[in-house]
């Protein structure tokens, strides 16, 4: 008898990783630049700066990584508040091809803002 593999375990897996991101990245960022900055305790980064920092293919990789990933988390958590909580599983199909297709369409877009940058 042969079972057909899901691929939930990798959708669970990449639900966890947006989630962890997202929680360790963003409050650094909020921390950083809607308290820090204000209150004057750090000095507000210059464009040419954060341009100098943005033309490394690394730190371009991991912003990267981390929109795909919070857009991905946020896909599936969204499908599971319309499965749960409007009780549409029966839509199973068009769900999914729309929160993992506007999660896909997004992580495209972010990589290509972040490779057009100058």
């Amino acid at each position: 008898m042969s079972r057909r593999r899901t691929i939930d375990p990798v959708l669970w897996m990449g639900f966890g990783a947006g989630g962890t991101l997202a929680a360790i990245v963003l409050p650094a960022l909020m921390a950083l630049l809607a308290v820090a900055v204000p209150v004057g305790l750090i000095a507000l980064p210059q464009r040419m700066d954060l341009l100098s920092l943005v033309h490394s293919p690394v730190v371009r990789v991991g912003l990267w990584l981390v929109f795909a990933a919070c857009l991905f988390h946020w896909a599936h958590r969204f499908r599971y508040t319309l499965y749960d909580g409007l009780q549409i599983k029966h839509l199973n199909e068009l769900i999914f091809t729309g929160c993992y297709g506007g999660a896909a369409v997004g992580a495209a877009f972010a990589a290509s803002v972040l490779w057009q940058i100058p």
